[in-house]
Formats: C-alpha cells, structure tokens, sequence
C-alpha cells in the first residue's frame, strides 16, 4: 500500500522502546472509548511515556553537550520540528470543530500554555495537557544538563524537586494558575518530575554501559522485576483509586507519580539489555511504525472518538458497541498513518534542515 511504502523505517538503536510508545498510545484510546464489558478498568500510562522522554532526551543529546550554543539552536530546532507542526495541525482541526474562536482561547492552545489553568473547557483537545508537560520539560533538559554535567545528577534532581515546591506553593495562591496542589500534581511537569528524571538516570547508566562496551546483560530479571512491579502498582492504583477522598488522593499520587516511575525504568533498562521475548516483540517492524505515528495517534484520537466516530460511525453500530470501538480505532490509526506519512514525516524533515544549524 502506498501510505506504508511512504513511511521510511526508523533507525532507533533501541526499537522495543518504540513499541512500548504504541501500547501507551493504544491504553489511553481504550481508556477514552472503552469496551462494554460491565466492568471498565482505568489505568494512568503516562509514566510510560514521561520516563520514556526523560530517557531519549538525555541519550540523544547529553553526550552531543547540547548546553552550547549552536547545539542548543539545533536542540530546540528538533524539538519544536517533533511536536508542534503536528499539534497545530490538529489543534486547528478542533478549533473549527468546537467552533470556539474566542482570543485567550486560540491563544491558550496555540502556545500550549492552557494546562497550567484548571478549565478543560480551554482544551480544544483534552489530552493536550500531557504535552504542555513534554514542552516543559524540553525547556528545562539543558538546565538539568548544565547541573549534572557541572555538579552532579543529585543537585538536577533538586531542582526539579525545588520546581515543585514552588508550584505547589503558587497553587495555593488565590489565582487560577496552577489552582491547587492535585493540579499540580495531575497535568504539570512539576508534579510529574520524578518520572522524568527515573528517564535521565536511565540514559546515564545507559551511556556509561555503552562507554564501557557492557550493555548487553544475559537472562531476564530486569525485564520480569520491570513488569511485576508495574502490575503491582497499577494493580493498587486501580483498587484504591477514589479521588474524592484526600487521603486516596495523597495515595495515588505517591504511588502513580513517584513509586510507579521506578519499575518503568526498570523494565526499560531490561528491554534494552536483555533479549527476551518481550524486547523481541516489541522491535517488529510493525510496533515500529505503530509507535512511530503514536504521536499523531494520540493528539488525533479523541477528535475521532468525539467529533467523527460520534457523529458519522456511531449510528451504525447502535447494537454492536464493541465493534464500533475497534472499528474507531482502527480508522484512528489510519488516520494516523496518513498524518505521519504525508505531513509530520516531510515537515520534520524539512524544518530541522531549514532551520537548524548549517
């Protein structure tokens, strides 16, 4: 088919990891379009994703010393390359579908400033808080580059934990940024720090290991110790999860954004290090390039669930919901496929070598 032979294959030097990125897309959309099962179980991936950044920052451009000058340009050039031509693209879309044009709205997400207000009404897309926590982070990765190169990974960890505290503190200011402390802890880079910096440590020890000539580790315990203790804590996530309760609430995010980030870096340095059949399956050519166009996936996802599939699809599967969910998720990740391969795959390419450093 021509959409595939559009698509160039990636060159990661850890595709398991890649894979990992189309399961995370794939568990928020049945999140938001569950199966009619009687029973609907809601997880919180996002650590899958948010140790995942922290890692590839780091190991793309720590050792590169992107803290100089004509490197930090090149930096930003890529990380505005990766996220925002497709965000725009899709943000307009749901604009003009909400047909919402008022001006602090348009302004809100058009600079990805809206999820430090607690007003979902100000989303045009809904889960386009998660990457207003990405962007902060590419913002912050040189600091935190400059402390560990010049002190240590200690003096960075404290910083994000100083950031932290000024949040909350902001969030009990009488203002709407920030709002209060489980904002701060729900949707900012601030309350989701740690999961970053279980990332970072990841690419450090990775990178020392490839200095060294030593990454390849025998046997599976890292990838099974990895996965047990992400079943575990979900597991406890999901059984005491009452939000309405301060003290399940205070639980929850112990558990969810500084206990749960751990296994996760766990298992990634077992699916980088040992050859199980898990790394294996997550390296096929097709994970791949479901993990490639997961972004595009995810940002389009719930303009599918909530404007297309509600009002063209649904009325046909009136009787059969579970068939309408797979369909909608198939017909997402078309759409997904058609947005990598025919604008954000060109457009990338395009703007690192347009603007970028010469």
């Amino acid at each position: 088919m021509a959409i595939f032979s559009s698509i160039k294959p990636g060159n990661e030097r850890y595709p398991a990891l890649t894979g990992i990125r189309a399961i995370g897309a794939a568990a928020v959309f049945f999140v938001h379009l569950p199966f009619q099962l009687g029973h609907v179980i809601v997880i919180d991936v996002m650590a899958l994703f948010f140790v995942l950044s922290g890692f590839l920052i780091f190991y793309l451009y720590y050792e590169d010393a992107a803290v100089k000058a004509g490197k930090l340009r090149q930096y930003f050039v890529n990380r505005f390359a990766r996220i925002y031509p497709v965000y725009f693209l899709l943000v307009t879309i749901a604009i003009l579908l909400r047909h919402d044009f008022r001006p602090l709205f348009l302004f809100k997400n058009y600079t990805l400033t809206h999820a430090f207000f607690n007003n979902i009404h100000d989303r045009a897309i809904q889960p386009s808080w998660s990457i207003t926590v990405e962007e902060c982070f590419y913002l912050l990765a040189p600091l935190f580059m400059f402390l560990i190169r010049k002190i240590n990974f200690i003096a960075a960890l404290f910083c994000g934990a100083l950031l932290l505290a000024i949040a909350l503190f902001i969030s009990t200011l009488p203002i709407s940024l920030l709002h209060t402390a489980r904002f701060v802890f729900s949707v900012t880079f601030f309350g989701h720090f740690f999961e970053f910096f279980c990332g970072i440590f990841l690419a450090l020890v990775i990178l020392k290991r490839e200095q060294k000539g030593t990454v390849a580790l025998g046997g599976t315990k890292y990838t099974f110790a990895g996965v047990a203790g992400i079943i575990v804590a979900m597991g406890v996530l999901v059984l005491s999860n009452n939000m309405n309760d301060p003290k399940q609430a205070v639980q929850f995010f112990l558990i969810n954004n500084f206990i749960l980030p751990i296994p996760v870096a766990v298992l990634y340095y077992g699916l980088i290090c040992e050859k199980t059949f898990l790394a294996k399956l997550l390296s096929l050519k097709w994970m791949g390039l479901l993990g490639r166009t997961s972004y595009a996936f995810y940002l389009v996802h719930m303009i599918m669930i909530e404007s297309v599939a509600a009002t063209f699809i649904l009325p046909y599967f009136k009787d059969l919901p579970n068939l309408y969910v797979i369909t909608v998720f198939v017909l997402t990740q078309l759409a997904a496929f058609c947005i990598y391969a025919f604008y954000e795959q060109p457009l990338n390419k395009w703007i690192r070598s347009k603007f970028g450093t010469k």
